[in-house]
């Protein structure tokens, strides 16, 4: 019935993944447009429940996968490249580094790049720390370091390395059930493996609509500093329909025209900012800063990464912490197959080096800024940046940039950044999404890369309507966990065919049951009764 239905719309799918989560995602729309409340308190429910219960699972499950990478980079297996022995990079490094940019967090460190380290700021996560103190502002940039630096990256990296290596080395489908060929065999091209995909799809499009949501929030209080033009829901819902139609056009272009034109111009951008801000704003005060933070963020690692807020009845680690790990996990598929097809040729070495450190260097950059100007307005006075951060973190870098010259100009160009993020974010997923519903033989329609990208802006424009930031954090927090257990399974799979891999089996073989011990000093392959160095 699928296949009768794939073909009177002219798709090129695999049928039980595309219309089970494009049913899924329906579904949940067609439920939440009426009944926004009722779903709602069932999310508020289940993300009360997950973080009660399951929140250690997150912190540990995190670290211990940043923990793995850093040990690949720097074994034996980090001189394996993500194709054949002798391929090298598609795109040059800068290239590389503003597309993993713009298509990972650009559009989150606009939204938090103020509004976090403010929070923080004037409310202290750790008890006997006074708000407004030194010690306040000191935490609120190691905890903003913390949710955006390396744990972050690995959350993207983990997939990424996995689908990368699999693809390009092993010639297998550019999807998430790859990866558990090592673990499940042929049987990913079935149900189970199906299953896997949907999972995949679903945490991306839901992820993925969370950030146009906080975009769009963000825009519309841009626009309303500029303009005057109201903050309303029906207001967000336009916002979503205009960007996703700018997606949409992008996402016909495809990766080179589109993504990687787009986020070359974003990044400049971007940069233009921080020098304003740098050069307008308390330059000395942010140096001093950026180099103190990176020292308080690296001597508080060790523990924060294990930190699980034991000891204190509070909902602080479950607003911030977990909504971010789950955030980030929804996202992983989406940004791992982008950051894979993007990764041909580097070694893993070069891999992991590039995609923990290089974006957490500009995070480090970008926080620096930001966080620090705004706790230096904040402990001026000079705006009330705080007060309004706590009524609605939406306005928080507009609100930041009154306190500088050119407010309107800076205001301006950070709309523009906003939308152009908005629109690497949604068109990049949009292909990776269509990627991971169809088999590798069948052409990319621009009809399906355009209904995916519908869908996120729907998702989106439904989830603001049915609560706004609350609805969001909580759909995400319970929806992360799923694909955080394969997470784990996929660095236990990636491993396995690593260990093959390097004693010269192929993950056919490491299935079939024929890779044999290792000799110690040696590769050994044994084919027909020989040993082969």
């Amino acid at each position: 019935m699928l296949e009768r239905l794939q073909r009177l719309l002219g798709l090129q799918t695999i049928p039980g993944v595309f219309f089970t989560s494009a049913g899924v995602a329906a579904l949940f729309v067609a439920l939440a447009i009426p009944f926004d409340q009722a779903v709602a308190n069932v999310f508020g429910v289940l993300t009360g429940w997950v973080a009660q219960n399951l929140g250690w699972f997150y912190i540990l499950s995190v670290t211990s996968l940043l923990l793995f990478l850093l040990g690949l980079a720097v074994s034996r297996y980090g001189s394996i490249r993500l194709g054949a022995d002798d391929s090298r990079p598609d795109y040059s490094n800068l290239t590389w580094f503003t597309m993993l940019f713009a298509a990972g967090i650009g559009t989150i460190l606009m939204f938090w790049g103020v509004a976090e380290p403010v929070s923080h700021f004037a409310n202290p996560p750790f008890e006997g720390v006074v708000a407004g103190s030194d010690r306040a502002a000191s935490d609120a940039m190691t905890i903003a370091l913390y949710h955006f630096g390396l744990h972050t990256w690995t959350i993207f990296a983990m997939p990424g390395l996995a689908i990368a290596y699999f693809a390009y080395r092993h010639n297998l489908p550019m999807r998430i059930s790859s990866l558990f060929y090592p673990l499940l065999g042929d049987r990913i091209y079935g149900p189970l493996g199906w299953t896997v995909d949907v999972i995949a799809v679903l945490g991306t499009l839901f992820g993925v609509a969370t950030s146009l949501g906080l975009g769009t929030l963000q825009l519309n209080s841009g626009l309303t500093y500029l303009f005057g033009i109201p903050s309303t829901g029906w207001i967000q819902v336009l916002l979503i329909t205009v960007i996703t139609s700018i997606a949409a056009i992008s996402v016909a272009l495809g990766l080179d025209k589109g993504v990687r034109r787009l986020s070359q111009v974003n990044i400049v951008l971007a940069l233009l900012l921080i020098l304003f801000v740098v050069v307008v704003g308390p330059t000395v005060f942010i140096a001093e800063g950026v180099v103190q933070s990176v020292g308080d963020y690296f001597d508080a690692l060790p523990w924060l990464a294990f930190w699980t807020q034991t000891y204190t009845e509070s909902d602080w680690q479950r607003q911030w912490t977990l909504f971010y790990w789950a955030w980030t996990i929804t996202w992983a598929p989406y940004v791992g197959i982008f950051i894979a097809r993007i990764s041909r040729g580097r070694t893993i070495r070069e891999f992991v080096a590039g995609v923990l450190f290089a974006p957490t260097v500009f995070t480090l950059v970008w926080f620096g800024v930001f966080g620090l100007s705004a706790i230096n307005v904040e402990m001026n006075g000079t705006v009330a940046l705080a007060e309004q951060v706590q009524q609605d973190p939406s306005v928080a870098i507009f609100a930041f940039l009154e306190a500088f010259p050119l407010a309107e100009v800076s205001s301006l160009l950070s709309i523009i950044i906003i939308v152009i993020f908005f629109t690497t974010s949604s068109d990049s997923a949009s292909l990776v999404i269509d990627m991971l519903t169809r088999r590798e033989d069948q052409p990319s329609l621009v009809r399906q890369r355009i209904f995916w990208a519908v869908a996120q802006g729907v998702i989106a424009a439904t989830l603001l309507l049915a609560g706004g930031l609350d609805a969001l954090q909580n759909v995400i927090t319970s929806l992360g966990l799923p694909f955080c257990v394969l997470l784990i399974f996929m660095a236990v799979s990636l491993l396995r065919a690593l260990r093959a891999d390097h004693r010269g089996y192929s993950v056919s073989e490491l299935v079939q049951g024929r890779v044999f011990p290792e000799v110690e000093g040696t590769n050994v392959r044994k084919e027909e009764g020989q040993n082969v160095p």
